[in-house]
């Protein structure tokens, strides 16, 4: 008893506290949390080097094979989907299992369909394909069938897709909002990304050098065993000490509430809380989808190959990484000296600005060439219009990414915390990975109908004056979704206080 009032007693003189000078903007931590703290890192570091692993992986697959165009169908008809499928599940498991096993369960259900990628699926592809439109003219049935045609490349894009939401955004941040209070999570949060982001820097590398798609995988699969290795430790050794874990700091309803799927998605739905949650997940989403399929298509004519694209997706990933950690160090002291309004609103004003410079530079591509033909704007720097458009959407892409986990991640996490724990964790099941996901496949869901219903036949610049009208009235919705939830969202820590 004396040790847990001695330890709580600790932790609320390190809450008050206050760190001062450089201490305050580049270490915010105290000695005595690093042992809760760096594993922490250390987890989401190993989950965000999957995740970059994965996705630079799925588009060289997918775009080089396939044609950017199968990414709206791909998100549209089979993650989102796949995402309502591992919502039901995981859904049911939290109803039945611990929260350890639930992770340990999620965990190991991609490590093994990962080691069965490397293993058997990717070295057998080639037999594994069918060739059904070899001679099957463009439309709807055609956008269909091509990723079905491809399973083994469309499974890879599924699963790399939820490993995103699932391990990202769903296991680990629930996890974290468990155990950690509201005082430290302003500390904590921002900090996890500042050393987390370093894997972005990693795997880049790792794609732009190892040529070797299976060795990659491989390497995803070991780094997944060591995820499961630090929460274990964690839950074993860190969390049993009233040091580092004290419940009565981090509040939780007396009597666990559980509800059916349906019941609990009424129960979420009805909330305006969560509805302004699911706004900002939603608009994030179809935002930056509606830019990156663009930008990828454009990529994929500057980089035919798998080996080019997939070093492409790595410069894109170190880039990322630098600019993150960037905007990690500058986010946390956002995030603790200003508002929670000011911070959220930071990203959408990023990816409003760069995506109207992006899409800009796709209306205007034939103005730029026809200066450029006068010797003007095609060769200067030596770079080509198409080559200029890329790298204007790979910034766009780093900086949009680098805010995102920063201070959008950050704010979005925040204020699940006042919530009771039926909403953080079925509420939370419900907007991070049917949200994201609806959010994505709304994006693709935008050009999927522009390109297989309303102009079929055309190519994605073509469209890229509609997109980019559509994209404004998307970023306006989010504009307000922000102003919401930061109403809400004061009450509720008012009330909580």
């Amino acid at each position: 008893m004396a040790e847990k009032e001695s330890g709580s007693s600790q932790s609320k003189a390190a809450s008050a506290d206050e760190f001062t000078g450089w201490r305050s903007i580049i270490w915010p931590i105290y000695n005595s949390e690093l042992k809760k703290f760096l594993p922490m890192a250390f987890m989401m570091m190993g989950i965000l080097f999957n995740y970059s692993i994965m996705r630079g992986l799925k588009d060289s697959l997918v775009v080089t094979s396939m044609g950017a165009d199968t990414i709206p169908t791909l998100k549209l008809f089979f993650v989102l989907a796949s995402a309502v499928l591992f919502m039901i599940a995981y859904s049911k498991l939290s109803n039945v299992f611990s929260k350890n096993t639930v992770f340990y369960t999620v965990v190991s259900f991609f490590i093994i369909y990962f080691a069965l990628f490397a293993a058997v699926l990717y070295p057998c592809h080639d037999a594994l394909t069918p060739h059904w439109t070899d001679n099957m003219e463009a439309g709807l049935l055609k956008s269909l069938v091509v990723p079905i045609q491809g399973w083994v490349y469309s499974s890879f894009y599924v699963m790399a897709e939820l490993w995103g939401s699932a391990m990202v955004s769903l296991m680990f941040w629930r996890f974290a909002n468990d155990v950690t209070s509201l005082k430290q999570s302003k500390r904590f949060y921002s900090m996890f990304g500042f050393i987390a982001n370093g894997a972005l820097i990693i795997s880049g590398g790792i794609l732009k050098k190892i040529e070797d798609i299976k060795t990659v995988t491989i390497l995803a699969v070991i780094v997944g065993l060591l995820i499961m290795g630090i929460y274990y430790w964690l839950n074993e050794y860190v969390l049993t000490d009233p040091r580092f874990f004290n419940p009565d700091e981090i509040k939780k309803p007396k009597k666990k509430v559980k509800l059916s799927l349906g019941d609990s998605l009424q129960y979420i739905f009805s909330s305006r809380y969560l509805g302004f949650i699911v706004l900002l997940v939603v608009c994030y989403g179809v935002s930056i989808n509606l830019v990156e399929v663009t930008w990828k298509d454009q990529v994929r004519l500057l980089c035919p190959t798998k080996e080019a694209f997939k070093a492409f997706m790595g410069d894109l990933q170190i880039w990322t990484g630098w600019v993150t950690i960037f905007f990690m160090a500058v986010g946390a002291n956002i995030l603790r000296r200003c508002s929670w309004y000011t911070s959220a609103m930071i990203t959408p004003l990023m990816i409003f600005i760069t995506g109207l410079i992006f899409f800009g530079g796709i209306i205007f591509k034939n103005s730029l060439e026809a200066a450029g033909t006068a010797g003007q704007v095609i060769t200067y720097g030596g770079l080509t219009i198409l080559e200029i458009i890329a790298y204007v959407g790979l910034c766009q892409n780093v900086l949009g990414k680098g805010v995102k986990y920063s201070l959008f991640d950050a704010t979005k996490e925040m204020s699940y915390i006042p919530l009771d724990d039926e909403l953080k964790s079925k509420g939370k099941a419900a907007v991070d990975v049917v949200g994201g996901r609806a959010g994505k496949s709304g994006g693709a869901a935008i050009n999927y109908l522009l390109l297989n219903v309303l102009f079929v036949g055309s190519s994605l610049s073509s469209l890229a004056p509609i997109v980019a009208g559509i994209f404004t009235v998307i970023m306006l919705v989010w504009f307000y979704a922000v102003k919401g939830l930061s109403v809400e969202f004061q009450k509720l820590t008012a009330e909580k206080s």
